[in-house]
């Protein structure tokens, strides 16, 4: 069987980081919409970001069908769209007076245990954290009470963007890595169509050369 010229692509909405980038663009987009100034420039760059990341990935599978290259560069454009991102979600925190969670926080694992596959997944995440359901390592906001205070929507969201955004990174550098690993060993689209040429003439190759004989006409 030889090999095809134009291997299968496209294909990324069954990558996991596709699916995890698509959750963090739509999360983000309700998450500017609510929280950060309408026509702001930093509520455009949030959401261009967030787009950028899943867009880049998308747009690296279907390339991948002519240019392995393509789709590394794009792979990692996506990659660093959400290291922005993240930036931009940890300034808000900061700005804010609002904590950034430990990884090891309690509520920041439920989500990651949970794998959602909507913005709507993640808000009911939120609105379990916000009752209580998920204790806190320490306390969420000062307060003057002898527990720590609940915290609110604003910090529960960014904090759980950033926790989607570490996994999606996370799954892009394996998958980078994965990207490297193929292109090395098999090159890119001119490599193989030098193994599809080279496959196709070897029997003519033999046949001028006598190795097959040739059909009784």
């Amino acid at each position: 069987m030889t090999e095809p010229l134009i291997p299968k692509h496209g294909g990324y909405r069954h990558l996991k980081s596709f699916q995890v980038s698509e959750v963090i663009y739509d999360l983000t987009v309700r998450f500017c919409d609510r929280w950060i100034r309408p026509g702001s420039r930093t509520h455009d760059q949030m959401v261009q970001a967030a787009r950028s990341g899943r867009q880049n990935i998308a747009e690296g599978s279907q390339d991948s069908a002519t240019s392995k290259k393509m789709e590394l560069k794009l792979t990692q454009v996506a990659r660093g769209s959400l290291e922005e991102l993240k930036l931009d979600y940890e300034d808000y925190l900061r700005q804010n007076r609002l904590p950034q969670w430990e990884r090891n926080d309690p509520r920041r694992q439920a989500l990651i245990d949970l794998r959602p596959a909507t913005a709507d997944d993640v808000v009911s995440w939120a609105k379990r954290v916000h009752q209580g359901e998920w204790p806190s390592l320490g306390a969420s906001t000062p307060s003057t009470s002898s527990t720590p205070s609940t915290p609110d929507y604003p910090e529960i969201a960014a904090n759980g963007a950033l926790a989607l955004i570490a996994v999606a990174t996370a799954l892009l550098d394996r998958q980078v890595a994965s990207l490297a690993r193929q292109f090395s060993a098999e090159g890119g689209f001119t490599e193989q169509l030098y193994r599809v040429r080279s496959a196709q003439d070897q029997p003519r190759h033999l046949l001028a050369q006598g190795q097959i004989p040739q059909r009784p006409r």
